[in-house]
C-alpha cells in the first residue's frame, strides 16, 4: 500500500485543511436528500428574513407608535412583532430539525460506506494501515462531518444571509455610520480571530492530553494481571497521575486563554456599541436621524457583528471538516488488490476439494525483499489429509493465506478442482473452506452466536449438534446461561482450549469441502485433545484437510506429510519414511515430538 496511508492514529484532533474543496466530495452522500436540503434552506431563509425584519418594526414602533393618539398603531406593531417571532420560532425549529437530521443521516451513510469498504480490503491493507487509524476516521472524522453538515454549514449560511442583509439595511438606515462600522468590524475581529485560534489550539492540546490518559488507563487496565504479577502498580499509577496532571495543566492554559478571550470580546463589543450609540445620539440631537432609526441601526449593527463573529468561528470548523472529509474519501477510493472477477466461474453444488499450488512465489507487501514462498508446487487429492510441518516462519500459514486468497502470489497460481482462485467469487471460494486458526477469535456475543459464525442462518439445533461434535457442549452448558451466556470481550471468560473448541464447532457447522487446521489442538490438554482429535478425524472424512501441526498424534494420521523450510518443500512422505530419511523432519521430530 502507498506510504501515504501510514498515518498516525493521533488524528483525534485534525489540523485544518487549507481549502474547503474536499467538502464537495460529500455530494454523493447529500444527493439522495435534496428535498430535505431544499426545505431546510427555505426554513433558513424564512428565519433569517424574520430576524432581519425585527429592527425595522422596532424603528417604526418607536417613531410612530409612542403617542397617546396612536394606541391602535402600537397594538398593530406589537401584533406584527408577535407574528414575526412566531415565524422566526417555527422556521428556526424546522431548520434545526432538518439540518440535524441531515447531519446524522449523512454521517450514518458515510460510516456504513467506509466500514463496508474497509471490511472488503485485503490483509495487505492492514499490514500498512493501523487499525487505530481506521477507527479514528470512523469516529472523530465522521463526527466532524456530522457537526458541519448538521450545524456548521447551516450556521454559516444563516450568518452570511444575516451579514449581507444587515449591511444592506445599515447602509439604507445611515450610510455615514455604516462606513464607521465597516472600519470597526475588522479592528474588532482581528484580535478575536487571533485569540480564538489560540483557544482552539489549546483545546486540541487539552483533548490530546485527555486522550493520552484514556489510552494509558485502557492499556494498564487490560494488563492489570501482568502489572500486579510484576509488582509494577506504583510505577503505573505514577505514570497515570503524571498524564492526568499534564491534562490539567493544559486545561488550565485553555481556561486562561478562554477567560481572556471572553473579557476581550465583552470589552471590544461594548466599547464599539457605546461609541456607535454616542455617535447616534449626537445625530439624533442634531435632527440628522430619528430615535427609531438609531434603534434600528444599533440592532442591525449587533446582527452584523454577531454574524461576522459566527462566520469567523465556523471557518475553522469547515477547514477541519474538509480535512476529515478528504481522509475519509481517500479511504473510500482505495481499491483492494484482492477482488472477485467480473464474471466468476460457475460452481457445482459443492467442490470436490482438489488443491494445487503450482510454482508459487510469494512475498508479503510489508517484506518485499523476502520470499515467504519460493517456487513451491504441491498437489493434494480430494479427501486427502496433508500435514504441513516446518520451523516457525517456514511458510506454512502463508499457504493457508494464499488458499483463502487473502493474497495473490507474485508468480504461479493456486487452483481448486483445476480452477485458478482468481476465477472464483471471493464469497463462493471462502464459503467452501473452513478454518480453525491457532489464535481463535471470540466475538462479543453469546456462545450460540459465536458458533453460528460458521453458518449464519443455522438453526439452534444445528449449532448444538456442532458444539457436541466439537466436545464444546459440556463446558458451555456449565456457563451461567448456557449457550446464551455472553462470552465477554475477546472471550476472556474462556480458557484457550475452550476458545479453540468454539472455533472447531464453527468449522463443523460450516461443513466445507476443504478444511484448514492451524494448530487446532495446540491449546488443549491431553484429555481434551483426544476428544477433539476424534471429532476432527470425523470432520476430516471425505474432505480435503490441510493441517499445520507440531503434535505427533496429528502428523501420524496424515495421508501425507509435507516438510517446508524457507518457503520451499524439502521433503514429503509418511512419518516413518521421513524419519528413515533423516534431515529436517527428523530434527523437528526429535525436538518437538520427543521421538
Amino acid at each position: 500500500m502507498p506510504s501515504r496511508h501510514k498515518q498516525s492514529a493521533e488524528t483525534r484532533n485534525r489540523e485544518p485543511s487549507k481549502k474547503l474543496r474536499p467538502l464537495q466530495l460529500l455530494a454523493p452522500f447529500l444527493r439522495p436528500y435534496r428535498i430535505v436540503i431544499l426545505l431546510a434552506f427555505i426554513a433558513l431563509t424564512l428565519a433569517a428574513s424574520a430576524a432581519l425584519a425585527v429592527p425595522f418594526a422596532v424603528r417604526f414602533m418607536i417613531d410612530q407608535g409612542f403617542s397617546k393618539n396612536e394606541v391602535a398603531v402600537v397594538d398593530q406593531f406589537f401584533w406584527a412583532l408577535f407574528a414575526i417571532a412566531a415565524v422566526l420560532a417555527l422556521a428556526t425549529a424546522i431548520r434545526h430539525y432538518l439540518v440535524s437530521w441531515l447531519g446524522e443521516r449523512v454521517v450514518a451513510d458515510v460510516r456504513k460506506a467506509v466500514y463496508a469498504h474497509v471490511m472488503e480490503m485485503s490483509p495487505s491493507f492492514f499490514e500498512t494501515t493501523r487499525t487505530g487509524e481506521v477507527l479514528s476516521r470512523l469516529t472523530t472524522d465522521t463526527t466532524l462531518i456530522q457537526t458541519v453538515v448538521g450545524s456548521t454549514v447551516s450556521m454559516a449560511l444563516r450568518s452570511a444571509f444575516m451579514l449581507s442583509g444587515g449591511l444592506i439595511m445599515l447602509t439604507i438606515t445611515s450610510p455615514a455610520l455604516t462606513g464607521i462600522i465597516i472600519v470597526l468590524v475588522p479592528l474588532i475581529m482581528l484580535p478575536l480571530i487571533f485569540f480564538g485560534r489560540m483557544v482552539r489550539r489549546l483545546s486540541r492540546a487539552s483533548q490530546d492530553r485527555v486522550a493520552d490518559t484514556s489510552a494509558h488507563a485502557g492499556e494498564s487496565l487490560n494488563a492489570v494481571q501482568v502489572i500486579q504479577a510484576f509488582t509494577y502498580e506504583k510505577q503505573t499509577i505514577q505514570r497515570y497521575e503524571n498524564a492526568v496532571e499534564q491534562a490539567f495543566d493544559t486545561a488550565r492554559q485553555r481556561l486562561k486563554a478562554r477567560a481572556l478571550l471572553t473579557a476581550l470580546v465583552i470589552m471590544l463589543v461594548f466599547s464599539s456599541a457605546i461609541f456607535l450609540l454616542w455617535l447616534g445620539a449626537q445625530a439624533v440631537l442634531n435632527n440628522e436621524m430619528s430615535a427609531g432609526e438609531l434603534s434600528q441601526f444599533i440592532l442591525y449593527a449587533v446582527i452584523v457583528a454577531s454574524s461576522a463573529g459566527v462566520l469567523s468561528e465556523v471557518w475553522g470548523e469547515l477547514q477541519r471538516a474538509a480535512g476529515a472529509t478528504e481522509r475519509l474519501m481517500e479511504l473510500l477510493q482505495l481499491q483492494s488488490d484482492i477482488q472477485s472477477p467480473q464474471t466468476p466461474a460457475s460452481l457445482p453444488g459443492s467442490l470436490e476439494g482438489a488443491v494445487q499450488f503450482d510454482h508459487i512465489r510469494f512475498h508479503y507487501p510489508s517484506r518485499p525483499d523476502h520470499a515467504a514462498i519460493n517456487q513451491l508446487s504441491l498437489k493434494i487429492k480430494p479427501g486427502q489429509t496433508v500435514a504441513l510441518v516446518g520451523p516457525s516462519g517456514a511458510g506454512k500459514s502463508t499457504l493457508f493465506h494464499l488458499l483463502l486468497r487473502f493474497y495473490d502470489p507474485q508468480q504461479g497460481s493456486v487452483l481448486i478442482d483445476g480452477i485458478p482462485l482468481q476465477q472464483f467469487a471471493l464469497h463462493d471460494l471462502r464459503k467452501n473452506i473452513g478454518l480453525v486458526p491457532q489464535d481463535t477469535v471470540i466475538f462479543s456475543a453469546d456462545a450460540m452466536e459465536n458458533i453460528r459464525y460458521g453458518k449464519p442462518h443455522a438453526s439452534d439445533e444445528e449449532v448444538l449438534h456442532a458444539a457436541k461434535l466439537a466436545h464444546a457442549d459440556q463446558f458451555i452448558a456449565k456457563l451461567p446461561d448456557g449457550f446464551h451466556t455472553h462470552l465477554g470481550e475477546r472471550g476472556l471468560r474462556l480458557s484457550g482450549g475452550e476458545r479453540q473448541r468454539i472455533a472447531i464447532a464453527r468449522a463443523i457447522l460450516k461443513n466445507p469441502p476443504i478444511l484448514l487446521l492451524d494448530e487446532a489442538t495446540s491449546a488443549l490438554d491431553a484429555e481434551s485433545e483426544k476428544e477433539v482429535q476424534q471429532a476432527l478425524e470425523q470432520l476430516s472424512q471425505e474432505r480435503t484437510t490441510l493441517v499445520i501441526a507440531h503434535r505427533l498424534s496429528t502428523v501420524l494420521k496424515a495421508d501425507n506429510i509435507v516438510v517446508i523450510d524457507n518457503g520451499e518443500i524439502v521433503a514429503t512422505g509418511t512419518h516413518a519414511q521421513l524419519i528413515k530419511e533423516g534431515g529436517l523432519y527428523k530434527q523437528l521430530a526429535e525436538l518437538q515430538f520427543a521421538v
